[in-house]
């Protein structure tokens, strides 16, 4: 049993603790097993399991029958370690052409002025983009009004590095509908380009979202 182990050398603890990537493969699939036998520990159980299939790649191609044909493994386990198989095949097979393309201060502004133009608090908003300007993540930073001490180049900037985002577009709305910068979202965007430089990834533009119409800081001059 995993409660048998020192726990520090437990995986679900380890995982909490350190993330999936510093657990092996056989630790992993302890995980989805969650119990051995009467005569082996999970961990056993799981290790078995690779060997039998020489790892993950025959693993990957194995039948039900295959997998409970092994002592220990009945079916109910098996289909946990079938579904996430499949879902790890699913993952490796989404289709990234279908992302939406940003080429232009339109197709930004397009891509949020139907959910963003009738908020009634300003929502500073990021598009997180690919090398192919794909957006492959948006995310609400802060809600209220905007403030260069408040809208802080950390809390865009993590989330960036955390999708591996090539560039980043801000986007902030005006609930008076008018979209015309302010000092503050000028300041912001300053900052934000400073910041971007010195990690390596690109702030591509800052919009400010108003009544079915927009301001591009950079089309501005202020990027």
């Amino acid at each position: 049993m995993i409660r048998d182990f020192p726990q520090d050398e437990r995986p679900r603890e380890r995982f909490i603790q350190h993330g999936p990537q510093s657990l092996s493969n056989h630790e992993l699939i302890a995980i989805l097993l969650r119990t051995g036998t009467k005569e082996e520990s999970v961990l056993q159980l799981s290790n078995r399991l690779l060997t039998h299939f020489e790892g993950l790649r025959l693993l990957k191609a194995a039948s039900l029958e295959e997998i409970t044909s092994i002592k220990g493994i009945g079916s109910a386990k098996a289909i946990q370690i079938l579904a996430a198989v499949e879902i790890g095949r699913r993952i490796a097979n989404l289709n990234y052409n279908d992302r939406y393309v940003i080429r232009s201060p339109e197709d930004g502004a397009n891509y949020v002025m139907n959910d963003m133009r009738f908020l009634s608090q300003e929502h500073f908003v990021c598009l997180y983009l690919n090398t192919k300007n794909q957006v492959i993540h948006k995310q609400t930073i802060f809600i209220g009004s905007l403030n260069a001490s408040i809208v802080h180049p950390r809390e865009v900037y993590r989330e960036a590095l955390k999708r591996s985002a090539a560039s980043v577009i801000a986007i902030h709305n005006h609930p008076s509908g008018d979209p015309t910068p302010s000092r503050e979202d000028i300041e912001v965007t300053k900052r934000l380009v400073e910041c971007g430089k010195i990690i390596g990834i690109d702030l591509l533009d800052h919009l400010i979202i108003g009544e079915n119409k927009f301001v591009s800081l950079k089309e501005k001059g202020y990027l």
